[in-house]
C-alpha cells in the first residue's frame, strides 16, 4: 500500500472499533467499491452492515471526512470526495499570482482564481528518465507524456508549464487533438482516463527565467522566476503528475491564515 495519510491516521486509530470500520470502509473506497462522487451507504445501513452502534459508525465516517477521503452533503448525503479533478479553485496555480492589467495597471484579485486561457504547444510520448520514472512507481524503460502548456490571462502570456504524465495511464490523451483539450487538465484526465487527482503537493521557488522561458512569456532574458513544482496523486497515494509552473516573480502573491 503506498505511503498515505489517509491510510497511516486509520491504522494509527485501529485499535478502535470505529477505527477498524473507518479502516474497512476506507479499504472499499480505493478498491473502487464506491467511486469518487457517489455516496457511501446511510449511516444505518453502515451499522447493520458492520453490526455496530450509529454512534460507532459516526465516529469512523467522522475519522475519513477529517483526512479528506469523504466529505458530507447537507441534506444529501456522505460522499467520497471528487478531489481535484473537479477542478476546484484551491488546485489552480493562479492562486499564487496577481497580474496587473494592462489597461489599467491594477492587480487582479479576485475571491476565486480565474481561469487561464490554456494552449498546449506540444505534446509527446517521451521515455521517461530514472527520476522521472520513479516518480510514478515505474521502471526502467518506461514512457510518459511530456506537454508544453502556456496559459494565457487577458490575451498575455502569464505562465509557462512542463507536464509530465505516466503512460500508458493516461494514453487516451493522446486520440484527443490537442486544440480540443480544455482549460483545465485534471478534469480530462477524470473523463478520459478514469484518474482522480485527489490531492497535490505544491513547492514554490524562485530563479531567473532562461532566454526561452522570458520570450514565450514576453518578459526580459534572466528576469525574476516564480516556479511552482507540483506532485499530484490519485486516491491510492500514486503519483499522477509531475508539473513545472513558471510565472513572472514580481506577480508572485500568497497569503495564508494561519491559526
Amino acid at each position: 500500500m503506498p505511503d498515505n495519510p489517509i491510510v497511516q491516521s486509520a491504522a494509527a486509530a485501529g485499535m478502535s472499533r470505529y477505527g477498524q470500520i473507518a479502516r474497512q470502509l476506507q479499504d472499499g473506497i480505493l478498491a473502487g467499491e464506491w467511486p469518487p462522487g457517489s455516496a457511501i451507504p446511510a449511516e444505518s445501513a453502515l451499522a447493520s452492515r458492520f453490526g455496530t452502534a450509529l454512534g460507532t459508525i459516526r465516529q469512523a465516517i467522522a475519522v475519513l471526512v477529517q483526512q479528506g477521503l469523504l466529505e458530507r452533503v447537507q441534506g444529501k448525503g456522505t460522499f467520497v470526495r471528487n478531489g481535484l479533478s473537479g477542478g476546484l479553485p484551491g488546485a489552480s496555480m493562479m492562486r499564487f499570482f496577481r497580474f496587473r492589467a494592462e489597461s489599467d495597471g491594477e492587480a487582479t484579485a479576485t475571491a476565486t482564481p480565474m481561469v487561464p486561457r490554456s494552449e498546449i504547444l506540444s505534446c509527446r510520448s517521451v521515455r521517461l528518465d530514472k527520476t522521472m520514472a520513479a516518480r510514478f512507481a515505474l521502471g526502467t524503460g518506461a514512457r510518459g507524456l511530456a506537454i508544453s502548456r502556456r496559459r494565457w490571462v487577458a490575451d498575455h502570456p502569464r505562465l509557462l508549464e512542463s507536464i509530465w504524465l505516466p503512460l500508458p495511464g493516461c494514453a487516451a490523451l493522446q486520440d484527443i487533438p490537442t486544440a480540443e483539450w480544455g482549460e483545465l487538465l485534471y478534469p480530462m484526465l477524470s473523463q478520459h482516463c478514469g484518474i482522480t487527482v485527489h490531492r497535490a503537493m505544491d513547492e514554490v521557488t524562485f530563479r531567473p527565467l532562461e532566454a526561452g522561458e522570458a520570450e514565450q512569456l514576453a518578459l526580459p532574458a534572466s528576469h525574476p522566476c516564480a516556479l511552482v513544482t507540483r506532485q499530484a496523486f490519485d486516491i491510492q497515494g500514486q503519483c499522477v503528475e509531475y508539473r513545472l509552473t513558471r510565472g513572472d516573480a514580481y506577480a508572485f502573491r500568497y497569503a495564508a491564515e494561519i491559526r
